[in-house]
């Protein structure tokens, strides 16, 4: 496969699967907690319209063309004041979506392994089967990873501030909210624009690589 086509199946796996597997996993979690603002806006669904957001695909589509992939689904609606459990039940909402892209992983996982054992001496077009699973897995498995950040807007956020205790996330919340996406897109730009390693690549080279190679078994 060439690179276009590389990114256009990179892209429509995460447009058509990956973003609403995820958002439907914050509504859903979000909906047993007690919060039903997902529910009533219609989405507490697994249709990709429902969470597709033009700009966040179009920026999708041109950076994953271009060799990195940054985009967004639309945002899940979540009022946190309805939720059970505090700060554990943001914590659980916003862990919900994350931990949906794992558990994507981990079925195409499966599904690979499987094909891999059918096909000993695989022709062409189940060789671009195995890439395409492949290539589910380490997508959602980087998103796993890179949405646990706990930098907003990412979800990671709210785990880390459930996790602390409530002093010191009542100080540092306002700060993170404030500055944290600066230092995304820091993270982010910077090492692009640098051609270096940053550590977002950092962190998926050593978390992200050894996850995909334990659930796909390469």
């Amino acid at each position: 496969m060439n690179q276009t086509t590389e990114a256009l199946i990179a892209a429509g796996i995460i447009i058509l699967v990956s973003f609403p597997v995820h958002e439907f996993a914050h509504a859903w979690m979000a909906y047993r907690l007690g919060d039903s603002t997902a529910r009533y806006l219609g989405r507490l669904t697994l249709n990709p319209i429902a969470h597709f957001d033009p700009l966040g695909g179009l920026m999708l589509l041109a950076s994953a063309y271009a060799g990195f992939g940054i985009g967004w689904a639309k945002p899940t609606p979540v009022n946190f004041a309805n939720l059970r459990n505090g700060r554990t039940g943001e914590a659980m909402v916003a862990a919900a979506g994350p931990i949906s892209n794992l558990l994507l992983a981990a079925a195409g996982g499966l599904v690979f392994r499987a094909v891999r054992g059918i096909a000993t001496n695989p022709s062409p077009g189940q060789f671009d089967a195995l890439q395409i699973l492949l290539f589910f897995v380490e997508i959602n498995v980087s998103l796993f990873i890179f949405n646990l950040i706990p930098v907003p807007p990412l979800d990671g956020t709210r785990v880390l501030l459930a996790a602390l205790p409530p002093r010191q996330a009542f100080e540092f919340g306002p700060l993170l909210y404030q500055y944290g996406p600066y230092v995304l897109l820091a993270l982010i730009f910077i090492p692009l624009l640098a051609g270096i390693q940053g550590p977002l690549q950092w962190v998926f080279n050593t978390i992200g690589f050894p996850i995909t190679r334990l659930l796909a078994g390469v």
